[in-house]
């Protein structure tokens, strides 16, 4: 009996000893007050409900701009190397912090609110993992039958999908290149049969687009059919005719990462800013109401059987191999 006594005395402490971790210091709150913003560069959609939270929750402007993939890394290298950087927070995929990491563009901090992340999702003190871009094949649930919904990603070169597919341009959307060389590494690992998956989804003709962005609209009017596409598209485009198909695979996604600029001109607020947004309640709002795949143990976007898919993050291609591997699906996509 003392024995379960003193251990219930000790799980107490910690428990609260974890719940005042999780809270920012006070002098840290009023440091950012007196500062009075942050500015955050993201490549996010739909996350104003963090924002405003983060703004209600501690009266700190946050200013979000949205760059995309495509446009990040010039923007912020041709900012930094005028000297007019006015970024506090960057957030983007893994390869495009780690190459700016290795510019000098960002800074170190561990914040004590991602103290119960995974180990692998904080290596080097300064670039924070967060969640996973994770991709999946979205369909017009009104428009296809559930017999006829792929139950592997390789079932997508079924000559019926043939002009009914789009997707983002994969000679150049950076995260497209990653998934593809991802299902080469951890999916279809035959070089052979993922050729063969890439010729057979080339010559079912999709349609391209920028970005993940643009694809669930032709699929949700019914332009298109199918796409190589985002879950949280669901979450975000309800109540669009969107589901998503439980492939036999994994999921795979680039890991998503936030980090404080070097020189970060509100480095208090911007402090701030990443330990809310890694907060359990910051990472709640983002699987509930942006439908993001969260790293927060036990947090799921509310998406019918995601909670039970197995969601893996894919190697980071360095910029030379995005090139490369873009040039090589130029050639295997190129219309006749």
């Amino acid at each position: 009996m003392r024995k379960k006594m003193a251990l219930g005395v000790i799980l107490s402490v910690l428990t609260a000893v974890a719940a005042f971790a999780a809270e920012p210091s006070g002098a840290l709150v009023e440091k950012a007050k007196a500062e009075g913003k942050v500015a955050f560069y993201a490549n996010m959609t739909a996350i104003e409900p963090i924002i405003a939270d983060f703004g209600k929750k501690y009266g700190v402007k946050a200013e979000y701009t949205r760059l995309s993939t495509t446009k990040f890394v010039a923007t912020i290298m041709t900012e930094h190397a005028a000297g007019k950087l006015t970024a506090d927070v960057l957030q983007a995929p893994v390869p495009v912090l780690e190459f700016l990491k290795e510019k000098g563009v960002i800074a170190s901090y561990v914040s004590p609110a991602a103290a119960g992340y995974p180990k692998w999702a904080n290596t080097d003190g300064k670039i924070q993992l967060f969640g996973i871009e994770y991709a999946a094949l979205i369909y017009n649930k009104e428009l296809v039958k559930p017999a006829d919904v792929p139950k592997t990603y390789q079932d997508l070169t079924d000559p019926k999908w043939k002009g009914k597919i789009v997707m983002a341009d994969p000679a150049t959307h950076p995260t497209t290149i990653s998934w593809l060389v991802g299902l080469k590494e951890n999916v279809i690992k035959s070089d052979a049969e993922w050729m063969k998956f890439l010729k057979g989804l080339a010559a079912n003709d999709p349609m391209f687009v920028a970005s993940f962005g643009p694809t669930p609209a032709p699929i949700e009017s019914g332009e298109k059919l199918i796409g190589i596409s985002m879950p949280k598209y669901i979450v975000t485009k309800a109540p669009a005719p969107l589901d998503w198909a439980h492939v036999s695979q994994p999921m795979m996604g680039t890991p998503r990462g936030i980090a404080i600029a070097a020189k970060a001109p509100h480095p208090n607020a911007a402090r701030l800013f990443v330990d809310y947004w890694l907060s359990r309640d910051a990472m709640t709002i983002m699987a509930a109401k942006v439908g993001e795949y969260v790293l927060t143990p036990g947090v799921y976007p509310p998406i019918a059987g995601i909670d039970k898919a197995k969601v893996i993050p894919i190697r980071e291609l360095s910029d030379a191999e995005i090139k490369s591997w873009g040039k090589e699906f130029k050639k295997i996509f190129a219309r006749p």
